[in-house]
């Protein structure tokens, strides 16, 4: 074909069709960014469940060992499970710290510290920080009596009634224990669901035998809690001040104090 003066050469024709090209993967890319969320309001905050729940764990952890008779090798071990927790955290860029005013575990942002206190002026979103209560719902300050009661509970347990209860007990107390610092008897209907749908599969190892079986372990774990002594700091908690009078009025009729 004779080219006529007025046609580009073959050269120009291309170098444009490359131009065009270049400018549609360029808007597809914008389109794409413009679509495409944010980073951060993906993950907020951006430390999995799992992590806090380890991290809560190793503080109790150290926590007890520290309640223990001090020795040497008691406190290496709470050393230990501190330096866990704060690697474990370290890893999503987040520094563990207890508050005590309110008794707390608190992740923050690496960014917002400096010299290991948080700096306000670089809190940008507050709900990056993950904050879990070391009382719960419980009395924290009887935790150990908590703990060897529902240990107690399901040694009880494990002598009386078949194997699949007696593993699901196990693992029942050291849920009610360390997440809620309440006895095995004590739990709520709220308390025993989590259990059930979540807790007892992510930690327990269940068999499917075990899992069908769990509402009959639950009930078990109650009855033969019925059959074991609380101490005295616990029952003290659940009953409050003492018992009413049956007209709920002081003796001397004035009133509760």
């Amino acid at each position: 074909m004779t080219r006529t003066d007025d046609d580009p050469p073959e050269w120009a024709k291309e170098r444009a069709r490359e131009m065009m090209a270049a400018e549609e993967d360029e808007e597809t890319d914008e389109s794409a960014d413009a679509e495409a969320p944010d980073r951060d309001d993906d993950r907020v905050p951006d430390v999995p469940v799992e992590a806090v729940d380890e991290a809560e764990r190793l503080t109790r952890l150290a926590r007890e060992a520290e309640s223990a008779e001090p020795t040497p090798e008691i406190e290496e071990a709470a050393d230990q499970y501190r330096e866990r927790r704060d690697a474990l955290a370290a890893e999503y860029g987040y520094t563990a710290r207890v508050r005590d005013e309110d008794d707390a575990l608190v992740l923050y942002p690496d960014e917002w510290m400096d010299d290991g206190t948080v700096q306000l002026d670089r809190v940008e979103d507050t709900d990056r920080a993950v904050e879990v209560s070391l009382s719960g719902p419980g009395d924290a300050d009887r935790y150990r009596e908590v703990a060897a009661y529902n240990e107690t509970v399901a040694e009880e347990v494990a002598e009386r009634e078949a194997e699949i209860h007696a593993r699901t007990a196990e693992t029942f107390a050291a849920f009610m224990s360390n997440h809620y610092v309440r006895p095995v008897d004590d739990a709520t209907p709220e308390m025993r669901a989590e259990f059930r749908e979540e807790y007892l599969v992510r930690n327990g190892w269940p068999t499917d035998e075990q899992l069908d079986a769990v509402d009959e372990s639950l009930s078990v774990i109650e009855s033969v809690a019925a059959g074991v002594d609380e101490p005295a700091e616990i029952e003290d908690s659940a009953d409050g001040d003492g018992p009413d009078d049956a007209d709920g009025d002081s003796p001397d009729g004035d009133g509760p104090a």
